[in-house]
């Protein structure tokens, strides 16, 4: 079955093309090439303040610019998150951008003051591919992988979002060319199965 998968690049330095980007292209190319539909959006092509209060989060109006990437969430059958760990985490600029997409009325409904009353983006899959300069094993076992299963869990679960199936690519900064040309193929199989 076609499906119609959303890709966010959550890497927020446009000045030049790093590994992340790479990733998604190979993605979108082996997932065009199997007939499904693709839409895309970088983060950090998008310009958008941070919400400062839960009044503002809760009651204020989406920013210009994120209407799109609401419209592609709620079309998409797949959302593939792509982003490098900083900090131990993901990048601020995609925080802020999920904040700002993930609002109230759209990602979920609180019906009688109850948060998990209505999960607005349920009937949605998920893949988080993530670059690291440490070993992924690293990540995973020592540091249990903290932030991707905060994302997952907190805020991908919390509006519906399941399965989240999760890609972790480590020491990107020294790859040779022939492991990252395998990862490439690899995010271009899961691309072409819709994973």
């Amino acid at each position: 079955m076609n499906k119609n998968i959303f890709l966010i690049q959550g890497h927020p330095d446009l000045s030049q093309q790093h590994f992340c980007h790479a990733l998604e292209k190979a993605y979108a190319e082996g997932a065009m090439a199997t007939g499904h539909k693709v839409q895309n959006v970088s983060v950090a092509a998008l310009d958008f303040p941070i919400p400062r209060s839960r009044q503002e989060w809760e009651h204020g109006t989406l920013p210009m610019g994120l209407g799109r990437a609401q419209a592609a969430i709620r079309w998409a059958n797949h959302i593939v998150l792509l982003f490098p760990l900083w900090l131990g985490d993901m990048p601020a600029l995609l925080n802020g951008f999920l904040e700002q997409v993930a609002r109230p009325g759209f990602a979920f409904s609180s019906e009688a003051g109850n948060p998990f009353a209505h999960k607005g983006l349920v009937g949605r899959s998920a893949r988080v591919v993530v670059t690291m300069g440490m070993p992924a094993s690293m990540y995973r076992w020592y540091f249990r992988a903290h932030s991707v299963r905060s994302l997952e869990r907190n805020i991908l679960g919390f509006v519906g979002i399941a399965p989240v199936k999760e890609t972790l690519i480590g020491m990107t900064g020294k790859l040779d060319p022939v492991l990252a040309g395998k990862w490439l193929e690899r995010l271009r199989e899961l691309g072409g199965r819709g994973e």
